[in-house]
């Protein structure tokens, strides 16, 4: 089964070829420099951005992976299906990748496949890459997923693919947006997340102090970071004239108090489970991040758990290599008969939609 997947679901345009859970050709074309003066993405940019650029990524997609074949001859013969981010997302976003889609899909008569964005950092570290196959044990089911994005924040069980059971989710801000949001008050500019992560590896996470979220509630099944935003807001402002140590120490401190509840909450749902969980899927831009990995890897092995990430960086941020992967393994079980009649057909194809709060 090889697919054209296509996400447009935030500000990178992105386009992959995938064939079962292998990515032949998966290009990011990322907006972020252009929204940084703005302080986060700006919808209407990103959607015009997407409309300039979509094009020229799916046919840099296709001629990376056939660079032997036309564009046209490629999606004649050489696409089973095409898949596409259907949400959650910005709105204006979604739209214009799944509007790209439904065109593809119709005039070459390919299925269509609507894909979660949520389900695809979940399922992020089964992708594997071309001409190198890795060495990943697959895990029994049920186990643990855990996404952490800048929109997303959840901890589920995995009970199948397709079959997720939530145990955490985020009451207000996700763990990514309050990474960015931190970064930007230190003046580290949008996103910023990275740039944190760098500053924390030079500053002293005791020398100023910040509460954990929740610390005190006995209720272990959701995240909250605007409490911890506010508390950091005011410290950040209690400091006069800031020297650029005190930056990297104030780096330090959030980055490890946000930490500490990711390990809480993590540390008690594992606890309190009536069943062995044997493996966990961490996927979502922040699961890039070192310490945090590190963190969440030494909690693990205390649990005999073995901890599953994408292979590449690449494929922690939105990428569509991962929807491509996504699509396959939903419908693994399907040959190309079934998979047009489920996917296929114009009124089918003309039906989908973008889902902006589409959930898991």
């Amino acid at each position: 089964m090889k697919i054209l997947a296509i996400d447009t679901s935030c500000d990178e345009t992105s386009a992959a070829i995938t064939e079962h859970k292998i990515i032949h050709s998966n290009i990011v074309w990322s907006q972020s420099s252009l929204h940084s003066s703005f302080g986060g993405v700006l919808p209407s940019l990103a959607q015009r951005q997407h409309q300039e650029r979509i094009d020229f990524v799916v046919q840099k997609a296709l001629k990376n992976a056939f660079p032997r074949h036309t564009i046209y001859g490629i999606l004649h013969t050489k696409i089973d299906a095409i898949a596409v981010t259907v949400g959650p997302g910005l709105a204006v976003a979604l739209a214009v990748g799944v509007n790209y889609a439904k065109d593809l899909a119709l005039k070459y008569k390919k299925p269509l496949i609507p894909v979660n964005h949520i389900e695809a950092h979940l399922l992020s570290p089964f992708a594997q890459p071309k001409n190198k196959m890795l060495k990943m044990q697959m895990p029994n089911f049920p186990t643990l997923g855990l996404v952490l994005s800048g929109g997303t924040t959840i901890l589920c069980l995995i009970k199948n693919i397709g079959e997720y059971e939530i145990l955490a989710n985020t009451a207000d801000d996700a763990l990514g947006e309050a990474l960015d949001k931190a970064a930007r008050l230190l003046g580290l500019g949008y996103p910023g997340g990275a740039i944190l992560e760098k500053f924390a590896k030079l500053g002293d996470p005791n020398k100023y102090k910040l509460p954990v979220p929740l610390i005190g509630d006995v209720v272990k099944n959701r995240f909250s970071y605007s409490g911890l935003k506010t508390a950091f807001v005011r410290l950040f402002e209690s400091i006069k004239n800031p020297t650029k140590q005190d930056i990297y120490d104030l780096a330090a401190r959030f980055q490890n108090s946000a930490f500490k509840h990711i390990e809480r909450v993590l540390e008690y749902q594992i606890s309190h489970k009536p069943y062995v969980i044997s493996h966990m899927l961490f996927g979502g831009g922040v699961a890039a991040n070192v310490e945090l990995r590190k963190r969440l890897r030494k909690i693990c092995k205390n649990n005999n758990i073995i901890m599953h990430t994408p292979y590449s960086l690449k494929l922690c941020g939105d990428n569509a290599g991962m929807i491509g992967v996504t699509a396959y393994l939903n419908n693994k079980m399907l040959n190309a008969k079934k998979l047009k009649a489920k996917y296929g057909g114009k009124k089918f194809i003309e039906s989908v939609d973008i889902n902006p709060k589409l959930k898991l």
